[in-house]
Formats: structure tokens, C-alpha cells, sequence
């Protein structure tokens, strides 16, 4: 057993005083309805939720909430807390019932647990500084990717017309010009109290997203 803490200490790069937290942290609710992993989860969500929102508070200090929140809910999501989980290789360590050894019944949502307890573990046995390094260290690729992931024009829009004006965007798909394989597609949109403006692109979902984007210069909203 001793082999097996020292082997994961190595691989999240953060070494326990209590080895019992480490163990808690791995131990599937299907192994040990009792002794189990689903408290610590609880924790470690909220814990790193705290390191993600002050992080991204930290990079994009000028950035809107609205956007801020986007990248957030991409952060801390199953899928990226599962994703980091597979790279760490967390799911060899795992203690899990028979109904689950094959990993595949649930497989996302398993491996996001178990990483969410893990930094529960690392808060309670090293406190916040502990799990704010283990968190940044391994969010690292995922935060500088989050410079990438904007609010599209016309979820930026719809938000804004639906706060303003309690209605949606008016689209209206105006005509479809050039050839058969590469068409060109026009569409008009309009919220209150504004003009229509047109949008052009090669598909209706362009046209409607460049629309918008128009729109929204127009507003001086981006």
C-alpha cells in the first residue's frame, strides 16, 4: 500500500500527511457505501471553483462577468476535470465496486469525482496554498486555452437583448446568392429599438453570427 501512495504522490507531484485522506480520496462509493470518496468531492468542487474564479479574476481584470463565467463553466466542467484525471492516470489507483471495475458505465463522471476528491484531500491535509499549486499546475494548459473561449456574437447579443429587453433577436433570413457549392447566405437581424443590420456568410449560422457581430459594434458592446 505504501508503494502504491508513494507511485500517486509522484504523479500529482504533492505528498500526504495523512495517507488516510489519500486513500478516502480513491475509494469509490461502489466499493465502500460507508468509507468513501463522496465528501471529499463536495469539498474538493468548491475548492476548485474558489482557485478557478480567482484565477481567471487574475488574468482578465477588465474582462465582463458574463464572459468570465463562460470560460469558468469550461474550466471546472466533467468533461476537462475528467480529461485532466485520464492524463494523471488517476483511474489505476481507484477503488471501485464490481459493477464498476471496467470503468466504462459512468467512466466521466467517475474520474471527475475522484479528481474533485483528490484536491478535497490535498485542502485538508496541506490547506489552500497545497491545492491552489496542485490545481494551477494542472490547469495550466486548460487556462491558457481559456484566452480562446469567447462568447460568440450571437449568444452576446441574444444575453444582451433578453437583460435589456426581455425578447429575443430577430433573425430574418433574407436571400442566398453564388453557386450551388459554395453558397453565399444574407440575413438580416434586429432587436428593439435598433435598425436591421445585415449579415453575410457561407452558411445561414455565419451570416446570423457576422449579423450579430455587426449589431453589436454598432451598440458599442464589444
Amino acid at each position: 500500500m505504501k508503494k502504491k501512495y508513494k507511485e500517486i504522490e509522484k504523479v500529482v507531484e504533492y505528498q500526504f500527511k495523512d495517507h488516510n485522506l489519500l486513500k478516502k480520496s480513491l475509494i469509490h462509493k461502489s466499493y465502500d457505501n460507508n468509507f468513501n470518496n463522496e465528501k471529499l468531492e463536495f469539498l474538493g468542487d468548491r475548492v476548485l471553483g474558489l482557485i478557478i474564479s480567482k484565477r481567471l479574476i487574475e488574468i482578465y481584470p477588465d474582462e465582463k462577468e458574463g464572459i468570465i463565467d463562460k470560460k469558468f463553466a469550461n474550466l471546472v466542467n466533467k468533461k476537462t476535470c475528467s480529461n485532466i484525471s485520464n492524463n494523471l492516470n488517476i483511474k489505476k489507483f481507484l477503488l471501485l465496486g464490481p459493477s464498476h471495475k471496467s470503468l466504462e458505465r459512468s467512466a466521466d463522471k467517475i474520474l471527475s469525482d475522484s479528481l474533485e476528491a483528490l484536491i478535497g484531500a490535498i485542502y485538508l491535509d496541506g490547506g489552500i496554498k497545497m491545492a491552489e499549486k496542485f490545481v494551477l499546475n494542472f490547469w495550466k494548459e486548460y487556462l491558457e486555452n481559456s484566452r480562446l473561449t469567447m462568447i460568440d456574437s450571437k449568444t452576446q447579443l441574444q444575453e444582451y437583448s433578453l437583460k435589456k429587453y426581455k425578447e429575443l433577436p430577430k433573425y430574418t433570413f433574407y436571400k442566398k446568392t453564388g453557386p450551388q457549392h459554395r453558397p453565399i447566405f444574407k440575413t438580416d437581424v434586429q432587436i428593439p429599438n435598433s435598425k436591421k443590420i445585415s449579415g453575410t456568410g457561407h452558411s445561414k449560422k455565419n451570416a446570423q453570427q457576422n449579423a450579430a457581430g455587426k449589431l453589436l459594434k454598432i451598440l458599442n458592446i464589444v
